[in-house]
């Protein structure tokens, strides 16, 4: 990999991280106009994921700071209530890191797997529009001002099984996640930021475990396309997250879904 070649696929998964489009697929994708060797994908990936997720932490950082303050009390408050379901939402995806590592390492590097993937996306976005109506009532409560935090620990464990479904490549993992909110009943404003922030403790465990396991030493890419690439994805995630965020809250996503729609049908037409 080309030190040019990580700058451009680093500013590709900083700004794609944070719309429903799959920033995996949009990687794949520029990897295979840039002619990138799929051996050398996965560790990169891995590294600007992380990259976006510390400018997530930089964005979030009051919340975070709140959250953490609040658990710290050591009383069952409303920041102890939202972590414990941050952490009910981690337990699918750290199963799948934990059993199935490889069988998802194996999808990596298929833009046919992409295009399907994007399919998938786009059909998720689209019926979650027609579920997030104006003015719902949420029903996984028994009163109208509906659950704690505005989200339930069922809500939050589908939301979970979604996240870990989004591994595959070209599955949008703040899509996924946002739609299945959406379609669980989860208010689109409370779904965009919980979303966001549950990302962060499987990244986060997977980069250290590749960091202590001694991936990153052993990588194929050389160390300034990695630094280069964590770089672009921090500096562009930084600006995309702010921007983005309020764009996926007030946005219809029948808009992102169709662009799935339109990359899906140009990788099975070109690929």
């Amino acid at each position: 990999m080309e030190w040019f070649e990580a700058i451009i696929l680093g500013i590709v998964q900083g700004l794609t991280e944070f719309l429903p489009v799959s920033s995996s697929g949009h990687l794949e994708i520029g990897k295979v106009l840039l002619g990138v060797e799929a051996t050398d994908d996965l560790m990169f990936t891995t590294l600007v994921h992380a990259a976006t997720v510390l400018s997530t932490i930089i964005v979030f950082r009051k919340q975070i700071f709140g959250l953490l303050k609040g658990f710290f009390k050591f009383r069952y408050n409303d920041e102890t209530d939202y972590l414990f379901k941050i952490a009910l939402s981690c337990v699918p995806i750290m199963i799948v890191g934990l059993f199935f590592k490889d069988h998802v390492e194996a999808l990596f590097g298929s833009i046919k797997v992409v295009g399907f993937a994007l399919l998938l996306t786009s059909v998720l976005l689209f019926f979650s529009d027609l579920a997030s109506r104006p003015g719902r009532v949420d029903k996984s409560s028994g009163n109208a001002k509906g659950p704690r935090n505005g989200i339930s620990y069922w809500q939050a464990f589908v939301v979970g099984l979604s996240q870990a479904l989004a591994v595959i490549p070209g599955l949008s993992r703040s899509g996924t996640t946002i739609s299945t909110g959406l379609i669980c009943g989860v208010r689109r404003e409370v779904m965009a930021q919980f979303s966001f922030l549950m990302v962060l403790i499987p990244i986060l465990g997977e980069s250290f475990l590749e960091l202590v396991g001694g991936e990153f030493a052993s990588s194929s890419v050389g160390a300034l396309p990695l630094v280069l690439g964590f770089v672009s994805a921090f500096v562009s995630g930084l600006f995309a997250c702010k921007v983005m965020i309020a764009l996926v809250k007030k946005a219809k996503l029948s808009w992102f879904a169709i662009y799935c729609l339109i990359a899906a049908t140009a990788i099975f037409i070109f690929a």
